[in-house]
Parts: C-alpha cells; structure tokens; sequence
C-alpha cells in the first residue's frame, strides 16, 4: 500500500490475549493499517506469541496483512520481581483478589508503551501521515494492574509528547479503558461478523491463562483464566481455547471462584438483614423497610452491584408494607422466576447483575401503568438522589 494513499495507520501492542486480538480485530474492521508488537519479556505463558503468530497467518489467508515484529527483553526484564517471570508460583482465585497482585511485572507498560510510542513515531516519519496508538487495556484491570489505568496513561502520553518531535502525529487510543471482558467480547462478535472472520477460530488462536501447561491448554484455575470463562459464559458461548479440563468442570470451577469471591464482598459490605434478603431470599418484615413511606427524587440501585433498578416516578404508595413500583429502570432488565415457595405461586423478582433477591412482583398495580406491583424489600435497595 503506498504512503498517499493511506488514510489510518495504527501501532498497537499484540499479546496473542484475547483483549488485544480483539483489538486488532477491531482496528481492521475501522479500515486501519495495523503495525502490531509482540514482546517476550520472559513471562511463563510464552504459547501467546505463538498464538499471536498463528492470527496473524490466520488474518492473511482472510486477505488481512499484518505486519507483526517481536521484540525480546526477557534479558533485561529477567531483573525484575513478579510471578509471571520467577519462580515464585501463579496464584490461583479470583481475579481481583489481593495475592493476584503477585502476578504485576514493576513497570511493564511503561517499558513497552515507550517502544511502541517510538515505533509509532517511526511510522508516521516513513509515510507523512498521523499514527494512532492503541492499546487494548480496560476496566478489569485497574483494580490489579496500576499501569493499567486511564490516569497513567495520560500522564505517560504528556511525558512523550513533550520529550519528541513530532509528537503532535501521534495519538492515544484506548477504546476499552471502561469497559470489560464482556464487551470486549461482544465488540469481537461485531467485527468477526462485518470481517466475515470465524470468532472460534480466531480465539482458539489465543491465550489468555498465566500457566498453560506443555502442550499448550490453559489450567482454568488462575486469575485471568477465570475472568475470561465467565466473560464466555455471559455472552453464552463456549471458549474455544483447549483446557486441561473439559469445558463443563472448567466453567463450573469458575462459577464456584465467583460465587465464593462475591459471597465474601456481601459479607463485608452488607448488614445481616441486607446479606439474608438478596443471597438467601429472606423478606423484611412489612412496615419496617426505610423506603416503604420514601418518596423522594432519585434512584434506586441494587444494595449489592449498584445496578439500576427502579426510578422514583415509578414508585407508588400502595399501602402493602413494603416499597411498591409499578415501572423497573429502563436499563434494570430485572429477572423473573417462578417461586412455589411456602404453598405460593408467585413471580420472584432478582438482579439481573449479581442475582440478588429483590422481592416479587404481582398483578394488582395501577392499571394505568401496566398493572404491575413490585413488592421491593428496602434491605435490597439503596437510593440517591
């Protein structure tokens, strides 16, 4: 492709993860001229270059050209602490438990951020032309990874612009900073589609787990494999990468990290009332609730996930003891169960986020409305203004 005719270059760095396959992915489907990099930094999930490899061989035989390098610093990064590059062992659970926090390398991306920024400025020297530099960083990460975050890069992007020429070619692109591996996956879907790609094929390509084993499968135990398989999970798809277990027990030992890590987090943040409504379906006493008689403007948000759940014009004042709706958030998508319970055929209402039990919902609200009564326990709920 000649230089004149380029319209978008874009440097990026390339794991072979599945955060920045998709980014990849996406940049080509924005019509981009991708320049990808690859580093060994003697991290003990090596496979992902490999796997980074066989995308992009994989994307040229789909008449996508990537040009890929590698560059290795495992020599100089073999000075620096952390368990993806020692010998200190990977620790398994949850992702955003404190011992994951083992697994950070001591300024890592500000390493490779400034080679790519200089490559990036390479590029936009040999075609006359602005270069994009995108990173597939998001949300998920913060909580682990300090040089994962919004703020860092920032500074990190001033630091550059002002310490080059040129600087002012070059831009930061970071289009999954607040999101996570749930919408990461689903902006694949879109453009595995609209590139006419196979999404199977393409993440059967990648790695994602800190400990693979010899040949290759992913362990399904550590931090970033369980984050991962419940991203699969929650877009309804089976992950087509190979694990050392079948993928039933692998999903079902991801499933049992979660509920154990979120069961812990209820513990501590909720009152005992509010832990034996929402995860053990329990009902406040009628007349009790703070939000029974509460009629202000606002919000009101599950006690548990802050999820938006009802707003203030859709409560009512219908005399039943407990706080009444007749209309949920138009983004709440409250989930609804069948609940025999106690000799009772009713409609249990729950969290589509977290699951939390709310309450439940009947047929005797104001018709004018839909007719619908949620019945909401307030130990449920939190409000704002």
């Amino acid at each position: 492709m000649d230089g004149d005719r380029l319209t978008k270059i874009a440097v990026m760095a390339f794991s072979g993860g599945m955060d920045s396959t998709s980014l990849l992915l996406r940049l080509l489907r924005e019509s981009n001229k991708v320049y990808t990099i690859g580093f060994n930094y003697g991290q003990k999930h090596l496979i992902e270059l490999d796997r980074a490899q066989k995308n992009i061989e994989y994307l040229q035989t789909c008449g996508f050209i990537v040009e890929h390098k590698t560059v290795d610093l495992s020599s100089i990064m073999s000075m620096f602490t952390g368990s993806l590059t020692s010998g200190e062992k990977i620790p398994e659970g949850h992702y955003e438990q404190e011992q994951m926090k083992s697994t950070v390398v001591p300024n890592r991306n500000a390493i490779f951020a400034s080679i790519i920024y200089g490559y990036a400025l390479s590029k936009s020297i040999e075609y006359s032309s602005e270069v994009s530099i995108s990173l597939g960083v998001h949300s998920g990460d913060h909580a682990i990874y300090p040089d994962c975050r919004p703020e860092f890069y920032q500074v990190l992007n001033h630091a550059f612009a002002i310490g080059n020429w040129d600087s002012e070619k070059i831009s930061l692109d970071l289009p999954y900073i607040d999101g996570d591996k749930i919408s990461i996956l689903q902006d694949s879907l879109i453009s595995c589609e609209q590139l006419s790609l196979d999404f199977d094929t393409i993440f059967a390509n990648t790695n994602t787990s800190y400990e693979p084993d010899e040949m290759g499968r992913s362990s399904g135990k550590t931090g970033s494999d369980i984050e991962r398989i419940l991203a699969f999970h929650a877009i309804g798809r089976e992950d087509p990468v190979e694990y050392q277990d079948t993928w039933a027990d692998t999903l079902a030992h991801a499933l049992k990290i979660e509920a154990e890590y979120r069961d812990k987090i209820y513990r501590e943040k909720l009152t005992d009332l509010q832990y034996q409504v929402t995860r053990n379906s329990a009902t406040e006493r009628a007349f009790t609730g703070i939000y029974d008689k509460h009629f202000e403007s606002g919000t009101y948000y599950c006690i548990c996930c802050n999820h938006p759940l009802f707003e203030s014009t859709g409560k009512y004042n219908s005399g039943c003891g407990w706080p009444a709706f007749h209309t949920e958030h138009n983004s709440a998508k409250i989930s609804r169960i069948e609940d025999y319970a106690y000799g009772m055929n009713r409609i249990e209402v729950r969290c589509s986020k977290c699951d939390a039990h709310l309450g439940h919902v009947f047929n005797d609200g104001p018709r004018e409305h839909g007719g619908e009564r949620y019945c909401i326990n307030s130990a449920s709920i939190e409000f704002r203004e």
